[in-house]
């Protein structure tokens, strides 16, 4: 189609609906029979009517009951609805309904999806998706007002500023947290994991997204994506140089190998997400999309570079790590390059390709699968970590939310795709890994990185496995780990450094 524009694979999306009733009438139907005749009278294939008559028929009543439909509401309805109301309603339940990540855009909404893919915008900085009539968190942006409130993937909010917003669509309901920067909101906040509910006033603030964070431990260098928007692969480059000039000045001088920290990151551009694998995979299949017309099926390689020169990466993923992550995560685990830790991803593994319609908005419509580089879908699967590892000794997998747990989700392939090698290149330690901080691991604390247990076990796997004398003692910290210290990064603390070289 000569209107498609970026492909997209972010989870925040609008989910609207139309309610309907019974109500019988003789009233003409404002679509005329005439025109939805001359409407089936060609399938998707331009065949003649006559050649599925069955189904045209089908199409014909279906054309002129949503012109009753309409007619009825128009003049019966217990307040004046204008047709454009109804028109709109009409389309935007034909468009989500399809599925979780498909729904139009007027033109206000187009532009607030820019807006919000710029890295600039107004609000609390959180991703969220709707799901029968609630608004669910799919994560906070690290550094805005949500992240500092303590708003965690999976929350469900409520109410705002007290009232209900279950009546309202997805829409509706950002546009209400949205507002003037330097005013304050409060968000009624329930959490399925304690099915408690929470009361948290923040103050609206323009969101600057902090897409790339980076810091050194000792010799590994640590570097976060928070979203996949315009200029991620540029500025996760800048941070990687930056890594390797802040080592230089340290006694390891060199990195000894990456920890790329995808967790909570819900997504964003395919082609940030190809140009980010693409910095550690030479050569090969990067990610393939196939959709309903062969012809725009299409897939990404490798282009000769590896911008750590073969160090080896631990990735960490959870259950907020989708789409695009997914596509880093899935290239790097089958290409060997990297070592999954960390939960099981969210598993979105469909494509969005934005459809402007003039000047009327645009379609956001699920167009392809993707598919990772051994031919395996990821729809409603996810990717699973080589080496598991949990944020904390709480049992979450009843309140841990993933793509399956979405109503009118697409289903995955037909099941004839490749499954899932297991791997055989892990070292011998990758089994003795411990899975559960210890029974007084201190509460997770975002600027205490020793808190962080998966990134702990992810420094000691990368220490581990760089060898050297100290590898046997961080091997054995990985099976038996001990309550923290201080893991100040030496980009904060001068002497970290120094102090970490034994």
């Amino acid at each position: 189609m000569n209107f498609r524009t970026g492909l997209m694979l972010g989870l925040a999306c609008s989910a609207m609906g139309v309610a309907s009733g019974t109500f019988m009438t003789n009233r003409p139907a404002l679509i005329s029979t005439a025109w939805a005749q001359e409407a089936a009278n060609k399938d998707s294939n331009n065949t003649p009517a006559n050649s599925n008559d069955s189904n045209n028929a089908e199409t014909v009543r279906m054309l002129t009951l949503l012109g009753t439909v309409m007619d009825i509401a128009h003049s019966e309805y217990v307040s004046p609805l204008p047709n454009k109301k109804l028109i709109r309603n009409a389309i935007d339940g034909m468009i989500s309904n399809l599925d979780p990540h498909s729904s139009f855009m007027d033109a206000q909404q187009l532009k607030d999806m820019q807006d919000e893919m710029s890295g600039q915008f107004g609000g609390l900085g959180l991703q969220v998706q709707g799901e029968s009539g609630h608004v669910r968190v799919i994560s906070p942006i690290d550094g805005t007002p949500a992240a500092r409130a303590g708003i965690q993937s999976g929350d469900v909010i409520t109410m705002v500023d007290n009232k209900s917003i279950a009546d309202l669509t997805l829409d509706q309901a950002v546009r209400k947290m949205r507002g003037k920067p330097g005013t304050q909101i409060t968000l009624t906040i329930l959490r399925p994991k304690t099915g408690k509910q929470q009361n948290l006033t923040l103050t609206r603030e323009i969101i600057h997204v902090q897409i790339v964070r980076s810091a050194l431990y000792g010799q590994t260098g640590y570097i976060r994506l928070s979203e996949f928007d315009d200029s991620l692969e540029k500025e996760m480059r800048k941070a990687y140089g930056k890594l390797v000039q802040s080592v230089a000045k340290t006694p390891y001088k060199t990195l000894n190998g990456l920890v790329l920290d995808l967790r909570s990151d819900p997504g964003g551009k395919l082609d940030q997400a190809i140009a980010v694998a693409r910095d550690f995979i030479k050569n090969g299949e990067i990610v393939s999309i196939r959709g309903r017309h062969p012809e725009g099926n299409q897939h990404w390689d490798g282009v000769d570079r590896d911008i750590t020169h073969g160090l080896p990466i631990i990735v960490l993923t959870n259950a907020g790590s989708a789409s695009a992550s997914e596509i880093v995560a899935g290239a790097l685990k089958d290409h060997r390059r990297a070592v999954i830790m960390g939960d099981r991803t969210f598993g979105k593994g469909s494509v969005q390709t934005i459809i402007p319609i003039a000047d009327q908005g645009a379609i956001r419509l699920t167009t392809a699968r993707y598919y990772t580089p051994s031919g395996r879908s990821i729809q409603g699967l996810g990717i699973t970590p080589d080496v598991p590892v949990l944020a904390s000794r709480d049992d979450d997998s009843l309140f841990t939310y993933h793509e399956a747990d979405l109503a009118h989700t697409i289903t995955n392939t037909d099941g004839k795709l490749p499954k899932e090698a297991p791997r055989t290149d892990l070292p011998a330690f990758a089994k003795t890994v411990e899975r559960l901080p210890p029974a007084k691991w201190p509460t997770f604390d975002p600027t205490k990185p020793e808190t962080d247990f998966q990134l702990q076990q992810a420094l000691h796997f990368i220490n581990a496995q760089a060898g050297g004398p100290d590898a046997a003692r961080e091997a054995a910290l990985l099976a038996h780990p001990q309550l923290p210290h201080d893991a100040t990064p030496s980009e904060n603390k001068d002497d970290a450094a120094t102090k970490a070289k034994k």
